[in-house]
């Protein structure tokens, strides 16, 4: 209890002290005082948090418990695809054809080779035909062929759970369905190019002539990744990585080895986690806060990777998974971060700005909850304590006059602090 008192108060002896100074130990007591919630009597919390603008571990605990971190894996897998892909690479649906032209008839097939563009549209592809209609071709003899080899067959991620309502792993996806071939057909007709044949799986022939291609910035797909949590196209992602291995049919292993050694170049050793999947819907995913910590310091030191992670990830009291949370506080247009959620975890992971303009990133994994809005709830609490303000030191000084247990249960705010009660009886 002394080295406690003596931690808080004694700062506020020395003079003179910066308001900086103290907010930051304002904040550590908070935080510290939040590791008495009745939530952790029953559930299981991790917690990091770094201060950027100091470069100075400011809080932990637990930071090297491995948990499942849910939807927050999107983190590791951005973040790599960023280092390993570039922030300028494009997704990429080529349309070829495999023949010759007799005026015009074309007699042979086209071909469309997926690069897994989960946000392929109609109107991409019909960009991509008319360039057929260019040529002067109103017929086609010959089948349709879809290259599939940019990825393996599996269509499930490992240890996803049989009740997961999630979309297929597929790479060629229209609209957001795996329905291809009709409106592919329909958009032919609609460019006035009739076309009777059949649809096929076929790898690329050696022979196919490329008529147009589609490339979609990688930043166009992080944007539902992160913004709305959209599993596909992390998956997505995960397998552009999977893809630089130049293996034909890439697997899940080829992009797990690839972000496994993105890890080790960051000084730690990925034999200590295990990556299972792009999204985090695997529960076969096991991380630390440590490693978040560290991938998200590693991100904001690269102006380029850091404008965009910032573009992407939801805005507390603004848009995406954080549109209704932390409305009204201090964090509400501040905390830019991913949320995660699978039954029984509720994570979260991100940046955000002190009330003395500190650049702070922070991770929080809850686990063993009976309801992931428990987790939620603590989360808020703690982003609350991180960027709220305090009046400045001249006007705490009753402080010191304070008694032993004032002192112990002070609140940070004018307002006296509420913990909540979870009822886990529910």
């Amino acid at each position: 209890m002394l080295k406690r008192i003596l931690f808080y108060v004694l700062p506020l002896l020395v003079l003179p002290l910066q308001a900086s100074d103290s907010l930051s130990i304002e904040i550590v007591r908070r935080l510290d005082h939040l590791l008495g919630d009745s939530l952790l009597r029953h559930s299981q919390m991790a917690m990091c948090v770094y201060d950027i603008s100091d470069d100075t571990l400011l809080f932990s605990h637990n930071e090297l418990q491995l948990m499942r971190p849910a939807s927050c894996q999107k983190v590791v897998t951005s973040v790599a695809a960023l280092t390993l892909l570039g922030t300028d690479y494009h997704f990429s649906t080529k349309l070829y054809l495999d023949g010759t032209q007799e005026g015009t008839i074309f007699k042979g097939d086209v071909i469309v080779r997926a690069g897994f563009d989960p946000l392929l549209n109609s109107a991409d592809l019909e960009a991509m035909i008319s360039e057929i209609s260019k040529r002067g071709i109103t017929s086609i003899q010959g089948n349709l062929l879809l290259d599939m080899t940019m990825k393996d067959t599996l269509s499930r991620g490992a240890g996803w759970c049989w009740d997961d309502d999630d979309k297929l792993i597929r790479p060629l996806y229209l609209d957001g369905k795996l329905a291809f071939s009709k409106p592919f057909r329909n958009l032919l007709r609609k460019a006035e190019i009739q076309f009777k044949g059949r649809t096929l799986s076929r790898p690329l022939p050696e022979t196919a002539e490329l008529v147009a291609e589609h490339r979609r910035p990688i930043k166009e797909v992080m944007r539902p990744m992160m913004k709305e949590s959209d599993n596909l196209c992390a998956e997505a992602v995960f397998y552009q990585i999977a893809a630089l291995s130049q293996k034909p049919k890439a697997t899940a292993d080829d992009a797990v080895k690839l972000i496994n050694d993105f890890i080790d170049e960051q000084g730690l050793n990925s034999k200590h986690y295990r990556i299972a999947d792009g999204s985090g819907l695997s529960l076969y995913n096991y991380a630390t806060p440590q490693l978040f910590l560290k991938l998200l310091r590693y991100a904001y030191a690269n102006s380029k990777m850091r404008r965009m992670l910032f573009e992407v990830l939801p805005i507390a009291g603004i848009d995406g998974t954080l549109k209704k949370r932390m409305q009204l506080t201090p964090a509400e247009g501040n905390v830019r971060a991913k949320t995660g959620s699978v039954t029984g975890v509720s994570t979260l992971a991100g940046y955000c700005t002190t009330a003395h303009g500190h650049t702070l990133c922070f991770v929080i994994f809850n686990q063993g909850l009976v309801r992931a809005s428990h987790g939620r709830a603590y989360q808020d609490k703690v982003l609350d304590a991180l960027t709220s303000g305090w009046p400045v030191v001249e006007e705490r000084t009753d402080i010191i006059e304070e008694s032993t247990d004032t002192i112990e249960n002070s609140t940070p705010t004018d307002e006296p602090v509420k913990t909540e009660v979870y009822n886990f009886e529910e």
